[in-house]
């Protein structure tokens, strides 16, 4: 890393491209070379932003690879995991990222090779189990429709977080923040090799899932007992920041059952809203 190119922390922050920054670390995203002058920014301004973001319990990482990323340390910003579906077709990726195939083209892959690639790591079963827990029968005729549709949202999730970019409907663009998923297996003499096998062969325990959950469910009804208990996408120490205010879901409910004292419950009017 060079020298900052700013005298001081004001300087740092004065900066038109301090706010954007400040409020997507926040929020988890990742910053690499990819992300041109905001990248630029960080790599000149890290010197006086470490010790301004220790003020809030967090860490600003800087990778090898060139990606920069928040680290919350303590509670004082809240965390946000990510779904095992969303960790496996982020670890698929980061596979695909270390694929010289990858590399000539420029880090842009087909969706379609993902698709194939997930289904080649874990099989079709295991990987709808993955993608939707709380389904215990899929009908056969709309499986390929289910994967499609789960995989997308957890590449939507993933490029808000700065993993990858969805170029249109076919391509991807996969970026240098993906090599966070690999961080279990830094060291490895063969990093592909080692990360093929975690992604694989047993990150997420598929046995977690609910056995009584309703084997029918509408996935949109499932609510957050639709991830299983070993949902962390890193570990313990890598949480993602999330930037809800603490107490915001405590007064929602104080909220709820003001009006239900008020108002009644559903059982007193004798019927159910729709």
């Amino acid at each position: 890393m060079t020298g900052s190119r700013y005298e001081s922390l004001e300087m740092a922050i004065a900066d038109p491209c301090f706010p954007e920054v400040d409020i997507t670390l926040r929020r988890g995203r990742h910053f690499g070379s990819e992300d041109g002058a905001l990248h630029q920014y960080l790599v000149d301004a890290l010197e006086h932003l470490e010790p301004f973001y220790r003020r809030f319990g967090c860490e600003l990482i800087y990778r090898s690879e060139g990606y920069f990323y928040l680290l919350p340390q303590g509670d004082r910003l809240g965390r946000r995991q990510l779904s095992p579906g969303e960790m496996l077709v982020g670890q698929t990726l980061a596979l695909m990222y270390l694929d010289p195939e990858a590399l000539r083209h420029s880090g842009s892959v087909p969706r379609e090779t993902l698709l194939q690639r997930l289904e080649g790591l874990v099989g079709v079963e295991a990987l709808v189990r993955i993608l939707e827990p709380r389904r215990r029968r899929v009908d056969e005729r709309i499986i390929a429709e289910l994967i499609r549709k789960k995989v997308g949202e957890a590449l939507r999730k993933l490029a808000e977080l700065g993993f990858v970019d969805t170029l249109d409907g076919t391509r991807l663009r996969l970026r240098s923040a993906l090599m966070r998923f690999a961080d279990p297996v830094r060291g490895s003499e063969d990093t592909r090799a080692a990360l093929s096998r975690l992604a694989a062969g047993g990150e997420i325990d598929l046995d977690d899932v609910d056995p009584d959950s309703d084997s029918d469910a509408d996935p949109d009804e499932a609510g957050d007992d639709s991830k299983s208990e070993d949902e962390g996408a890193f570990d313990n120490d890598d949480d993602i920041p999330d930037d809800t205010p603490e107490g915001e879901n405590e007064h929602e409910h104080e909220n709820e059952n003001e009006r239900e004292h008020e108002h009644g419950t559903p059982e007193d009017e004798g019927k159910t809203s729709a």
